[in-house]
């Protein structure tokens, strides 16, 4: 059982750490005073929204170069040998959260593992530190699906209220696959498909979890005709919240892709590398030609592009029926 002063202390700590790297941080300081002033637009995609956030310091992660090659080249800024002596830290079981001095959020934090190890989801530890900051919305993403860093374990957070899908959901037309303990519904019905469990309990939530997330990996090496010892994780971006009322949420976007075809600076390209948060409704946008040209068109045709197709969603289906017995 998961001790409820724990969770009070852990927000607590979270909270003054980011007051005081906001004033002993002067470019923390400086970048997120500029996020209150950013340009923002929205757009209706297939009856979700979607808000356009022109953010020019986003840039590092939208353009980040993530093959082999480039990550062997550069110093990993997740690492603490390597990140700013101003940049402190709240210790949380084998990973630090420290304040992501080039946010999205209001309050944006990422959560790195203190060892380096590369991306790989461990969900447990999501929803417990989903439970431990019930302020903020916990996020993963995949090494191939917006991970600046896929060569080192991390989670984001920001804080609760910002992202449109979430509070969308209570207009989601749920395919439910499982109801009970844990309900795990497939939605279709929000410009893109994604996976909802939602459980009180963690047990419960873990429980239903694991077979989703290995049913998605098997359906990709199907459908990709891929060699499945080559792949320990399937394409995904994930978001989680707990409330003390609701329990937990966690939702799965399967992926197809990393980039779009579009992706680029050229003539008729947006420098756009969707992750979490661009799936959970707010794209952040670097670059001021792409912030203005985006359409809902563009949108739409991106998320079918990144996100699978009926087909896949049925052998991801067939697939958890099959690791469910």
């Amino acid at each position: 059982m998961i001790n409820e002063s724990t969770t009070r202390d852990y927000s607590t700590q979270v909270d003054t750490l980011i007051e005081r790297q906001m004033s002993n941080w002067p470019m923390v300081a400086h970048n997120y005073e500029a996020l209150k002033h950013v340009r923002t637009r929205t757009l209706m995609v297939s009856g979700s929204r979607i808000v356009l956030q022109f953010n020019p310091e986003r840039i590092r992660s939208s353009a980040a170069k993530v093959d082999a090659a480039s990550l062997r080249a550069r110093k990993c800024f997740l690492c603490v040998e390597n990140q700013p002596l101003e940049q402190e830290m709240v210790r949380w079981e084998d990973f630090k959260i420290q304040v992501n001095p080039y946010p999205i959020f209001p309050r944006h934090l990422t959560i790195a593992l203190m060892e380096h190890k590369p991306q790989l989801l461990d969900i447990g530890s999501m929803l417990r530190l989903a439970h431990d900051l019930p302020k903020f919305v916990i996020f993963y993403n995949g090494p191939k699906c917006g991970a600046s860093a896929p060569d080192h374990m991390h989670f984001q957070a920001g804080n609760k209220g910002f992202l449109p899908l979430i509070d969308e959901l209570p207009q989601a037309n749920r395919q439910v696959l499982i109801d009970g303990d844990c309900q795990v519904s497939l939605v279709t019905n929000l410009a893109r498909p994604f996976f909802l469990i939602e459980a009180q309990c963690l047990d419960d939530a873990l429980r239903e979890l694991e077979p989703t997330l290995r049913a998605m990996c098997t359906a990709e090496v199907k459908i990709m005709n891929e060699n499945a010892l080559a792949v320990h994780e399937a394409m995904q971006n994930v978001l989680c919240w707990w409330d003390e009322s609701a329990g937990y949420h966690v939702i799965v976007f399967p992926r197809a892709k990393h980039r779009p075809s579009n992706y680029g600076s050229g003539p008729g390209q947006f420098t756009l590398s969707p992750a979490s948060v661009d799936m959970g409704g707010v794209w952040a946008v670097p670059v001021e030609r792409d912030f203005e040209a985006l359409t809902a068109r563009d949108v739409q045709l991106m998320f079918g592009e990144l996100c699978p197709g009926s087909d896949w969603l049925e052998e991801i289906i067939k697939q958890f029926g099959l690791y469910r017995k």
